[in-house]
């Protein structure tokens, strides 16, 4: 049995197949999903799994050499914010790059796959670009 605390496996099987630059993108639960892009669907109910509990679950196993938030992020201020303001902080993700949420949506569309979790807060969803730990 793995030792990390990510189970999931189809989200495991996606992180260790990711390369550098491939884009992950974890999503409140009323990101569309492209046609064409994998849907790793985590949502059980309203608010399980939240979004930042995915988030530190994934960063668990993941490199992340940057990260793409929608500017509607920063200007609606969900709660979840903290958390990533935290985590940036702390160097786990990256550099961030801001855009509209359009273009969010539309980057969305290069992803290896979208994680879906049961956040209901709007706006709370992040590009993961993969880094290398070498």
């Amino acid at each position: 049995m793995k030792k990390t605390p990510l189970l999931n496996i189809a989200l495991s099987r996606l992180i260790a197949s990711l390369a550098h630059g491939d884009i992950v993108v974890i999503g409140d639960a009323g990101l569309p999903v492209p046609p064409g892009v994998e849907l790793i669907d985590l949502a059980l109910t309203q608010g399980i799994p939240d979004f930042v509990s995915t988030l530190t679950v994934v960063l668990s196993e993941m490199q992340v050499e940057r990260h793409v938030l929608a500017q509607e992020m920063i200007e609606n201020k969900p709660s979840a914010l903290v958390a990533l303001d935290e985590l940036h902080d702390a160097g786990a993700l990256g550099q961030r790059e801001l855009l509209s949420h359009e273009q969010f949506k539309a980057l969305s569309r290069q992803a290896r796959a979208i994680v879906r979790t049961g956040e209901c807060q709007p706006y709370c969803n992040i590009v993961l670009i993969a880094g290398v730990t070498f």
